[in-house]
């Protein structure tokens, strides 16, 4: 293992945190919010900065990384950062208890939006500010990040490093060099990030909020680039108007896509975006949701007490798809009480996710259309012994071994939402009575295997907000200490696609070679 290399990029990460502290701070001193804010966010930057000064100094004698090193480094890596973006909510006493101010920033940088917090309006604007931006931060991947300032080496060491934070079974350059290739999709990401809050200000203020329509249609720009769900304000994006919740839902497909769909067309090959199976697949999932969603809103298939008009019913069906289908989490409406059939849609939306390379958690789209691919070779297969498989994805031929990685991480990804729900299930939360306040009315849940197996699957599929006692209009702070470190593990395993975080607590990942 190469520590002094490890210790050097993780000092470098360290840096970069406490510099993206900056922003929250500024924000604190905008808003006045006293010394106490100002110092929560001083002390861990101070921190930061000393650690990663610290750690520079130790040189390293092999200047590459192997795989495992490349994969134990960004687990490492989003711990640390965890570990100290957590210690302001800590200082400023919005969120007292650490193991919560953890849950909820590791929340943040997976862009899962799961929350701790019962009332929203108590936390300072840096608060806010910190928990949205941290979204955006892990969208794209601060190691993604990193790679643009790092020298480029020519031993793979680049692409362990973003093989082991970008999303998707199979990660490429878009162009020959790395450096070049994380610079291109930050400008995509950054982009595309000015590009709706400038849409979204266009819009009519919300009814009593008149004087923060920049600072809103910031976060919530953070929440939709990040495919993160963090609400700022109380009933999530509930308040906006419709044209911003329009607005949203488009940029949450948008978000959802691979980025180099986008950079297909800034080359000025946008037809080839058509020839691409995932997105066809994507944007046919998405449609086929949308229609059966609404469908059940409108009371075509099942009685639904709640009456939406047809605008409404559509409206909510766009946006939630696109919030659930890209694992965002934002809500316009209480989908926990909506008819089965909906429910139903949207349960099977978090297990699919968005596209390969995209900001989106989930299994992603590639995933589902190579095992499906797997799966009819393997019966064909069985049918004729002689039967050689041509399966391809995207132009290219699937190779068996591709095949095998995605049914290993189906099957892992199953399991430990197995052991996360077995694990929920001693909490002493369970039986319990919680009382629901939404659009839909008031009414009680109980906390049972629904609430345990959702929010499982949705803190590994980085969509945040679950169903029944932990919905879109309730929290997480009902569960134990144990079961809050559980499922913050399960968040991270999720965000950083299982394997390395594994990698990193593997006895022998740590041995000297």
């Amino acid at each position: 293992m190469n520590y002094k290399k490890l210790g050097n990029i993780l000092g470098k990460i360290m840096i970069l945190e406490g510099a993206l502290m900056l922003a929250p701070l500024i924000v604190s001193i905008v808003y006045r919010e006293g010394w106490q804010n100002v110092f929560a966010f001083a002390i861990p930057i101070a921190a930061l900065a000393l650690g990663g000064l610290l750690l520079q100094i130790p040189k390293a004698k092999r200047d590459h990384l192997y795989q495992k090193e490349g994969f134990a480094l960004t687990a490492l890596s989003w711990i640390v950062m965890a570990l100290f973006g957590a210690i302001p909510f800590v200082i400023n006493g919005d969120i007292p208890h650490y193991v919560d101010a953890c849950f909820e920033i590791m929340s943040g940088f997976t862009t899962t939006g799961a929350s701790i917090v019962t009332d929203i309006t108590a936390l300072s604007r840096s608060t806010l500010f910190w928990r949205s931006f941290s979204h955006w931060i892990g969208g794209m991947g601060i190691l993604v990040f990193v790679l643009i300032f790092i020298p480029e080496s020519n031993d793979g060491s680049s692409m362990h490093l973003l093989r082991a934070e970008s999303p998707g079974p199979q990660v490429g350059k878009i162009v020959s060099k790395m450096k070049v290739t994380t610079r291109i999709l930050y400008l995509i990401y950054l982009g595309l990030t000015v590009l709706e809050v400038i849409i979204l200000m266009l819009d009519k203020p919300i009814p009593g909020y008149e004087n923060d329509q920049f600072f809103f249609s910031l976060l919530a720009t953070f929440g939709c680039a990040g495919t993160g769900g963090f609400g700022f304000i109380p009933g999530s994006i509930e308040l906006f108007n419709p044209f911003s919740q329009y607005v949203m839902a488009i940029f949450l497909l948008l978000f959802g896509c691979n980025f180099a769909l986008y950079y297909l067309i800034l080359i000025g090959r946008a037809r080839d975006i058509l020839r691409s199976e995932e997105f066809k697949t994507y944007i046919g999932i998405a449609v086929v949701a949308v229609g059966l969603v609404f469908l059940s809103l409108a009371g075509k298939f099942e009685a639904f007490p709640q009456t939406y008009t047809t605008e409404e019913a559509f409206r909510h069906s766009l946006f939630q798809v696109a919030s659930i289908m890209t694992t965002t989490g934002y809500t316009t409406a209480d989908y926990s009480a909506w008819p089965i059939t909906a429910v139903s849609v949207l349960v099977l939306l978090m297990f699919v996710g968005g596209m390969a390379g995209s900001t989106a958690g989930g299994m992603k789209v590639s995933r589902i259309v190579m095992a499906a691919k797997g799966t009819y070779i393997n019966l064909r297969k069985l049918i004729n012994p002689r039967y050689v498989p041509k399966a391809k994805l995207e132009g290219k031929t699937l190779e068996q071994k591709t095949i095998n990685d995605v049914f290993a991480f189906l099957t892992l990804y199953f399991f430990i939402v197995l052991a996360s729900v077995l694990v929920l299930s001693f909490d002493p939360v369970n039986g319990q009575a919680v009382t629901v306040v939404s659009d839909a009315g008031t009414y009680e849940v109980t906390h049972g295997f629904f609430s345990n197996f959702s929010a499982s699957l949705a803190c590994i599929s980085n969509v945040g907000p679950a169903f029944e006692a932990v919905g879109p209009y309730l929290s997480y702070s009902g569960y134990s200490i144990l079961s809050k470190l559980v499922l913050t593990f399960v968040m991270l395993l999720g965000r950083l696609e299982i394997l390395p975080v594994f990698i990193l607590f593997h006895r022998r990942t740590w041995k000297k070679i």
